[in-house]
């Protein structure tokens, strides 16, 4: 799904932050500007408003001109649900006036997502509660393609509950090198989250506040820390649910080497158009019995395993298995839509297994079609051609389709 222009604008701002005293954020100010507000505004002045519409300018949509968010109340086509790149426009307290506005990224139960600006006194991804929001927001005339979060998987939210169900609540091992840690999250990483150092004079702050760490900040965290940098919105369901515990007990450049270990490419640390490739050609069962196996390799490998080992091993165990039973919803789901069409023509497919031939194998051609998904919109308009890569899996799967049914 190509995410909207003003969507991928706003995650290239994400992390730009307050600067603390006298001193601005000329990129905050610059939002400021962008919008018509030529006086250099400091950056404590509420900028959620300042910040959507600086982006909406940046990518060549209208905007209202105001530092009010409830000034988008009435600007573009209503929504009548959630999508992704929506503006969403909350209330904040008993104030009429006052308000926040953001961009939908997401929705888990009664919370949704915003990347938005001044969230924490930065661009950042936050959770709220649905019961705020006022109105979804769409601009005028851009077409409305992208599928409503409401409609996903919730397998992050399937794959959050299981790595806290792992993780456990608040304990400070001294054999455990990420010292303090709460449901998973290290002080190191909850320091780092808040934008301060865990030194001598506040380090027993952090820990205490560590301790009482909210649910928004535990769901903003994995999201932005460990869900999306590890790739996972890309992987397939059942995938996304291993990686991601091993992006979390591993680290994500550490769970992505273990990835490219399972699928059999050269080990770099970053998921690019070979490993989507290998990702593609392999079946998710067999990947996931292989991710499990070097997990457990690396395990083995570590100073700490003496200690930690029987219970690694068991989580990884208790993954694999969450895992499977993820790909076999989806394989019951696709067998469900099957039953519904042409028995005989299923039956007379699958008894002459005989007559497959390298046209008809899904993996072959889902390895053609990643390939050429990744490959060809960086190199088609070097000759003329721009195609971009979700009509290039389309075309494939129909094409697919066609040579399978001859």
């Amino acid at each position: 799904m190509e995410q909207p222009a003003w969507l991928a604008a706003a995650w290239g701002e994400y992390g730009v932050a307050e600067i603390a005293g006298a001193e601005d954020n000329p990129a905050i100010q610059a939002y400021y500007r962008d919008i018509g507000h030529g006086a250099a505004l400091h950056d404590e002045t509420a900028w959620c408003a300042a910040f959507l519409g600086a982006m909406l300018v940046r990518s060549g949509e209208t905007h209202t001109s105001s530092l009010m968010a409830r000034s988008y109340l009435g600007w573009g086509e209503p929504l009548d649900e959630p999508r992704v790149g929506a503006i969403a426009v909350l209330e904040r307290g008993s104030d009429p006036n006052a308000g926040h506005v953001g961009f939908v990224v997401g929705t888990a139960g009664k919370r949704i997502f915003l990347l938005g600006g001044n969230q924490g006194d930065r661009v950042s991804v936050a959770a709220f509660e649905v019961n705020r929001v006022l109105a979804y927001r769409w601009p005028q005339g851009a077409p409305v393609t992208q599928v409503p979060v409401a409609n996903a998987k919730g397998i992050f939210q399937r794959a959050l509950a299981h790595v806290l169900e792992m993780e456990g609540g608040f304990s400070d091992d001294p054999f455990d090198p990420g010292g303090p840690t709460n449901r998973g999250i290290t002080l190191e990483d909850f320091a780092r989250w808040k934008g301060v150092s865990a030194d001598a004079t506040s380090r027993a702050r952090l820990v205490d506040e560590l301790k009482r760490i909210s649910d928004d900040t535990v769901i903003a965290i994995y999201t932005n820390r460990y869900w999306r940098p590890a790739g996972c919105p890309d992987l397939p369901a059942a995938l996304a649910f291993m990686h991601f515990d091993a992006a979390v007990n591993h680290g994500v450049g550490g769970a992505i080497r273990l990835l490219q270990q399972a699928v059999g490419v050269d080990v770099d640390g970053e998921i690019g158009p070979l490993t989507r490739a290998a990702i593609t050609a392999r079946p998710v069962a067999e990947t996931l019995v292989q991710y499990a196996e070097q997990r457990r390799a690396r395990y083995r490998e570590l100073a700490t395993f003496w200690r930690f080992g029987r219970g690694w091993l068991n989580r990884v165990e208790a993954t694999l298995k969450a895992a499977n039973a993820e790909l076999n919803v989806r394989e019951k789901s696709n067998s469900t839509q099957i039953s519904k069409g042409d028995h005989g023509m299923i039956n007379d497919m699958q008894t002459d297994t005989t007559q497959k031939w390298w046209l008809q194998s899904r993996t072959i051609w889902g390895a053609i079609i990643t390939a050429a998904a990744a490959v060809v919109p960086v190199l088609g308009p070097m000759i003329g051609v721009n195609i971009p890569s979700e009509v290039i899996k389309q075309a494939g799967d129909q094409t697919l389709s066609v040579v399978q049914a001859l």
